[in-house]
């Protein structure tokens, strides 16, 4: 049986279809939509929170999501071990809910970036990350306008020592500088798991890049790395 992948749609979700595509049709898995006024996860394996400004990003991004109904049902299910998979305002939406530690800020430009960067894969013995056996950093779109991760020395510290940094914004070529940061974001920061390493948040698009039909096929190995992980 294959694994199924939950994506949770919020109001102003807006990468919900992106991603339940990439899943479907492109790497051949089992997914389904989950309504964020339900608590039914329906069986699913995998969680994805998918990108886009829900609620409208009133107040904080995703500081009202995170009271939506599913989101209690979604971290009973992390806490229990459950794989969760947050992209740019579904990253936002676990750092509100506590599933991961530290915020997120404005773009240090003060501005809405969006085009492709590269990623470096720091950890690369995670669920998200096994399976990506590229000697070279990904090549993977953002687009948010607060992706600028922040946290105090003690979590930046936390998340160094238990290898929970997955990815940093690099050059192409794995240079970590502060020319090749997006948005400001701390240590370089693009994404980020939780201790026990079931639940990641990442500013970047993986389901953006998936079809071959695009030229770009970079983000395929992020959900193959699920994939294999769960079978």
């Amino acid at each position: 049986m294959k694994p199924k992948f939950g994506v949770v749609i919020f109001p102003g979700s807006n990468c919900d279809y992106d991603a339940y595509y990439a899943l479907k049709k492109i790497m051949n898995a089992d997914a389904t939509f989950l309504w964020h006024k339900d608590r039914d996860l329906q069986d699913s394996n995998v969680i994805i929170l998918p990108g886009g400004f829900a609620y409208g990003d009133y107040l904080r991004c995703g500081a009202i999501a995170r009271f939506s109904p599913i989101m209690n049902s979604v971290i009973e299910f992390a806490n229990k071990g459950g794989i969760v998979l947050g992209i740019c305002n579904g990253f936002q939406v676990l750092l509100e809910a506590g599933l991961l530690p530290g915020v997120m800020i404005k773009n240090k430009s003060l501005q809405f970036v969006c085009k492709d960067v590269y990623l470096t894969v720091k950890n690369k013995n995670t669920i998200f990350t096994g399976g990506i056996n590229t000697g070279k950093p990904l090549k993977i779109p953002v687009a948010h306008g607060e992706g600028n991760y922040f946290a105090d020395d003690n979590t930046l510290k936390s998340l160094q020592d238990n290898n929970q940094i997955v990815f940093q914004y690099s050059s192409k070529d794995g240079l970590y500088a502060e020319e090749f940061n997006p948005n400001g974001s701390t240590l370089n920061i693009a994404g980020i798991m939780n201790k026990k390493g079931n639940v990641m948040g990442m500013m970047p698009h993986p389901e953006r890049v998936c079809d071959p039909i695009l030229g770009k096929t970079d983000g395929q190995m992020i959900f193959s790395s699920i994939l294999s992980s769960v079978n």
